[in-house]
């Protein structure tokens, strides 16, 4: 597992993730900082658009499972599951998980949130 993290902050709200070991997650960290907005999906879900789509090429799909950060391909967004439902799909690219902060997740569509790296 790497050892790179991100964080997603606004106010008093902070998301620690730790970064999967792909070329996605790579992709991501490159194009950092960057300001999003989250919004509620399915019940599932906290999903953000990315300005630009990340480079998937040799990144493996997933399994949803709760706390994971992922990319959607087909959509070019970010989800973080907090109630995940279904089986392996190959459009589901694991990015990390979060360390710290999953009780905040519901507190994420309260505005602008910059996501950053952590050195």
């Amino acid at each position: 597992m790497s050892t790179a993290r991100i964080r997603f902050t606004t106010g008093d709200i902070s998301i620690v993730v730790r970064l999967a070991d792909n070329p996605t997650s790579r992709d991501l960290v490159s194009r950092l900082p960057l300001a999003l907005t989250f919004e509620e999906f399915a019940g599932r879900e906290k999903i953000s658009y990315l300005p630009h789509r990340l480079d998937t090429d040799g990144s493996p799909g997933s399994t949803p499972s709760n706390g994971t950060l992922i990319y959607y391909k087909p959509w070019g967004n970010l989800g973080f599951y907090y109630n995940a439902t279904g089986g392996h799909d190959d459009n589901l690219i694991p990015l990390g998980t979060v360390e710290t902060g999953m009780d905040q997740l519901d507190r994420l569509e309260q505005g602008q949130i910059t996501v950053e790296p952590i050195r």
